[in-house]
């Protein structure tokens, strides 16, 4: 063949490989948690891992995570940075920094998880076609569940409610018992704990008031506190309820636990739909089929209770 050719079967090739991108542009996933606690940690952990089972690693994706300072001003600055960079999409674990995503951008898909309540904290007005451009993993469970198997353990004539106004899940919990005490006949005494520094003076008047149950909310103040109101409560003998992950492994003696396991992997499924073109809005929130009654025989004998075999044939969990 001539040389004439071969020179331009050379440029031709040359041509093609500097042309040719050597790798797919990888996306850009943004994860901001509303606070620096196990359960969202543990969720975010299991969403990485499952989003690399469906294909996507550090080959073709970069995960970038903020745990910001738990207020509203700093939640609004990290989503702002999160547009500014160009995520791809925003998981947002719990309810205060989904809503402030919501607020600060409605173009980039959301992925919520752990969200207790997403219809009663106003995240959304349907689970099963949430609209706009988010969808996610709700954590509520069914809260009379546990409030009957307490009763069972003791009656509940006074409940006292550690909560944080500025966490809307917390909010939304202490209204559902209010309104279950309203049919069940009992008070509900509630204390505001919207920092770790109203702890003492907030806990101190609950148990001084004799309650029957404390009921201790999804709140960053009292899941970073929850070991130090578990020894307060067992030196005044009231029994703790809660559905906050791990609560009966750290002293309640009665919890509703979901699974921050499942809810990562959930999440993690959504993610990587959406990832490969699957739009938000058309995909139904998820809610927990992993929930364990979980009993603490331990707790219950520190406490001179007896737990009745009613309740136990209903756990899921006992602890011994």
């Amino acid at each position: 063949m001539p040389l004439k050719f071969y020179c331009y079967l050379i440029l031709i090739l040359l041509v093609m490989t500097v042309a040719a991108p050597t790798h797919a542009a990888r996306k850009l996933v943004a994860a901001v948690l509303t606070s620096d606690l196990p359960r969202y940690r543990e969720a975010h952990k299991a969403f990485i891992r499952t989003l690399a089972q469906k294909g996507y690693d550090q080959s073709n994706i970069e995960i970038i995570t903020q745990t910001p300072n738990p207020d509203p001003i700093s939640w609004a600055n990290t989503i702002r940075k999160f547009n500014a960079i160009g995520a791809d999409i925003i998981i947002t674990y719990g309810a205060p920094v989904t809503l402030a995503a919501m607020r600060e951008s409605d173009s980039i898909p959301i992925v919520f998880v752990d969200v207790y309540g997403p219809v009663e904290t106003g995240i959304t007005r349907s689970m099963t076609v949430p609209g706009g451009n988010f969808t996610g993993v709700s954590s509520k469970v069914p809260m009379v569940t546990l409030i009957k198997a307490a009763q069972e353990v003791k009656p509940i004539r006074t409940l006292g409610v550690l909560y944080n106004s500025r966490e809307i899940g917390s909010v939304v919990q202490l209204k559902e018992l209010k309104r279950i005490g309203a049919q069940m006949g009992f008070a509900v005494v509630e204390m505001n704990v919207s920092s770790t520094t109203m702890l003492d003076n907030a806990l101190s008047s609950l148990l001084s008031s004799r309650v029957d149950w404390l009921y201790l909310s999804e709140s960053t103040p009292v899941s970073r506190s929850f070991e130090k109101i578990i020894r307060r409560t067992n030196e005044s003998k009231i029994p703790v309820i809660s559905h906050v992950p791990d609560a009966s492994d750290k002293g309640a003696l009665v919890a509703l636990e979901i699974n921050s396991l499942e809810q990562g992997q959930i999440a993690g499924d959504y993610a990587a739909k959406i990832l490969a073109g699957k739009k938000p809005a058309h995909m139904a929130i998820s809610t927990p089929k992993k929930i364990d009654l979980i009993v603490n025989l331990k707790v219950a004998k520190l406490l001179d209770l007896h737990v009745p075999i009613q309740v136990l044939n209903v756990a899921t969990r006992v602890l011994k």
